[in-house]
């Protein structure tokens, strides 16, 4: 992996291929690991996949973190390997990322979207899980968060039928730093309402939602329809369709590549 210096931190990164720049920001306890399956499918586009802030081989500072601060981390990043603009695409926390980045600095994006993830914020009893979580982590360790998290993260019935993806999974989980996940988990409950960023860009969006994800349903993923926005269902996934149904999800996203190319 590559590293680069932003805002103070080492944001790791992998980057490869060439052609329009697309950038994929992981989920939480995730690291670029979780892209492993899709990046064979993305020939013919430069694909910068980084470690979010607290995840992976990235440094993890002690302290909440802000969605806004990541997202800075993302433009840091594109401006440290001299890219004018990207296609952003995120999945779960990575959404919620391109979500503040596209609010901020859309002039900088080609298109962006959102893979199992939403714009909406987080519920009060969503907030109070949020609480626990931390708690979790800092009692009983990074290994017990991450084994109690990653089975939902998969369609269900995905322990018989893909166990060794649902292993890889929380192998990934279990390098994230606690401070790291507890810092994330503290963005995520602090996010705002952003649904108004998709319904007023006029960037190409896309929003993939998988048929059995039990986090962010279906109907919280699509909160906008308009002319710019690609709606697409992955049939059988949940909420780890790069692990679950890694070809179809990069069919999607080719197609959207293919849109946004179209489209400029």
């Amino acid at each position: 992996m590559e590293k680069v210096q932003c805002n103070g931190s080492t944001i790791c990164y992998v980057d490869q291929g060439q052609g329009q720049p697309l950038i994929l920001l992981h989920g939480f306890c995730g690291s670029s690991a979780y892209w492993e399956q899709v990046l064979p499918h993305l020939a013919g586009f430069r694909v910068i996949v980084p470690d979010l802030r607290g995840h992976g081989r990235s440094d993890a500072p002690v302290g909440p973190y802000t969605i806004e601060q990541m997202a800075d981390d993302v433009l840091h990043l594109m401006d440290e390997l001299g890219i004018p603009s990207a296609v952003l695409l995120g999945h779960s926390l990575g959404g919620y990322i391109a979500l503040s980045f596209a609010q901020r600095y859309a002039a900088r994006l080609k298109g962006f979207g959102l893979i199992h993830s939403t714009a909406y914020p987080d519920s009060e009893e969503a907030k109070e899980k949020r609480l626990k979580a931390v708690s979790t982590i800092q009692n009983d360790g990074i290994t017990a968060f991450v084994d109690g998290l990653v089975p939902g993260l998969f369609a269900e019935g995905a322990e018989k039928t893909m166990p060794e993806c649902i292993q890889r999974a929380k192998e990934i989980g279990y390098l994230t730093p606690p401070q790291g996940a507890a810092g994330a988990a503290m963005a995520m409950r602090e996010r705002p309402d952003r649904r108004a960023v998709l319904t007023a860009s006029v960037l190409p969006i896309l929003l993939v939602a998988g048929e059995k994800d039990g986090l962010v349903p279906v109907e919280r993923t699509f909160t906008a329809d308009h002319e710019p926005v690609t709606q697409v269902v992955i049939e059988g996934a949940g909420h780890m369709s790069m692990m679950e149904a890694p070809e179809k999800l990069a069919t999607a996203i080719r197609s959207f590549m293919d849109k946004v190319a179209a489209a400029t």
